[in-house]
C-alpha cells in the first residue's frame, strides 16, 4: 500500500520552445519551482517539451525524395535534442532535488546506444533526490512522427514506486494501442501520465477512458504553441503558412478513477494545473471493474511483453 492517502500533482502546460532546448529547460526549471510552492509532489510536462514538437513541418520530404533545406532543417532539430544523461538532465534533476518533487518531462533524445544518428521522443522520470529514476521511448512515432524519431523498445516502459502509488504512461497516441495500456495496468499503474501533442476536443475522451479502463489517476498535459514560438530564421518556416494558430491549444487535464474531471482542460494559454488526489478512490473504483483483476480472462486472453532491448532500436 503507499505509504500517503493523498497527493498533490501537477499538469505544466507551458509555452513551447521549439528548436531552443535550453530555453525549455530553464522554463521547465521555473514551472517546477512553481508548482512545489503550489505544493505539488508530481509535476508532468508535455510530449517534447525540451527539444519540440515540430508541428507543421515536412522537412523537405515527399515520397521518394528529401530536399536540402529540409536536411538542414533536421540537422539543427538534431542539434537541439539531448542526451541523456547529459547537462540538460543534469539541470531536470536538480529542478526536480531543489523542489523535492517527482518530475517527469517529455524531450527528444539523441545518442542512444548504438543510434547516435537516430532520434527518440523520450519521457523521463525524475525521483526527489534528482536521480533519473525511468526513461520511457515511444514506441511507435505516429505518421509524419517517423521521418524525424526512431522507435523505442519493451526495456523503456518503467512503472515507478513512489510513496504515493506507481507511476507510469505512454506518450500521446501510443495510448490508442490496447496492448500497451494493458501493459501499464498489468505493472499496476496508479497514476498514469499521458503527455501529448494532441490539442482536439476528442483526445479528452481518450483521456477519459483510460481512467475508467485503468481506474487510474490521469495526468495529460500538452504545450501551447503558436507560429512564432519558431526560430524566425528556420529555413522550412514557410510549411507553416497553410496551419492554423495557434498550432497547439494545450488541453491539459486531470481525470480520476471513475473519469471525472479534477482540473481541466486548459485551453488557448499556459499555466499549470492541480488535482488534489485521494488514493482510496483507486480501489473504490475498482470495486465492479479491475481489468487485470477480477474483470480479467486469462484464461481465454494473454499478454505477452517482449521487455528486452532490441538491437537497431533503443539498444
Amino acid at each position: 500500500m503507499p505509504a500517503k492517502d493523498h497527493v498533490r500533482v501537477a499538469a505544466a502546460q507551458p509555452r513551447g520552445f521549439p528548436f531552443d532546448s535550453a530555453a525549455a529547460v530553464a522554463r521547465l526549471c521555473e514551472m517546477t519551482a512553481e508548482a512545489a510552492a503550489g505544493g505539488a509532489e508530481l509535476v508532468v510536462f508535455p510530449e517534447a517539451f525540451v527539444g519540440g514538437y515540430p508541428w507543421g513541418l515536412a522537412f523537405g520530404t515527399a515520397v521518394g525524395g528529401r530536399k536540402p533545406p529540409g536536411r538542414r532543417a533536421f540537422g539543427r532539430y538534431h542539434d537541439a535534442a539531448i542526451t541523456v544523461p547529459g547537462p540538460e538532465t543534469e539541470r531536470m534533476g536538480q529542478a526536480a532535488a531543489e523542489a523535492g518533487v517527482y518530475l517527469a518531462a517529455g524531450v527528444i533524445e539523441k545518442g542512444a546506444a548504438r543510434s547516435p544518428g537516430t532520434l527518440f521522443c523520450t519521457l523521463l522520470y525524475f525521483a526527489p533526490d534528482g536521480s533519473l529514476a525511468g526513461l520511457h521511448r515511444k514506441l511507435k512515432p505516429t505518421a509524419a512522427e517517423r521521418l524525424i524519431w526512431g522507435e523505442g523498445d519493451g526495456s523503456t516502459m518503467p512503472v515507478l514506486d513512489t510513496p504515493f502509488g506507481k507511476v507510469g504512461g505512454l506518450i500521446c497516441w501510443e495510448n490508442y494501442m490496447p496492448l500497451a495500456r494493458t501493459a501499464m495496468y498489468g505493472k499496476g499503474v496508479e497514476i498514469y501520465l499521458a503527455p501529448t501533442a494532441d490539442s482536439r476536443d476528442r483526445w479528452q475522451a481518450t483521456l477519459r477512458h483510460i481512467a475508467l479502463e485503468g481506474r487510474c489517476f490521469v495526468i495529460g498535459c500538452n504545450q501551447f504553441v503558436t507560429r512564432d514560438h519558431y526560430p524566425s530564421d528556420l529555413e522550412i518556416i514557410a510549411d507553416l503558412e497553410s496551419w492554423p494558430d495557434p498550432l497547439s491549444r494545450g488541453g491539459s487535464a486531470i481525470y480520476g478513477p471513475l473519469g471525472d474531471t479534477l482540473a481541466g482542460p486548459l485551453l488557448g494559454e499556459t499555466g499549470i494545473l492541480y488535482a488534489d488526489l485521494d488514493l482510496g478512490d483507486i480501489a473504490r473504483g475498482k470495486f465492479d471493474f479491475d481489468v487485470v483483476g477480477h474483470y480479467a480472462r486469462p484464461d481465454v486472453f494473454r499478454l505477452h511483453v517482449n521487455d528486452a532491448p532490441i538491437d537497431g532500436l533503443s539498444g
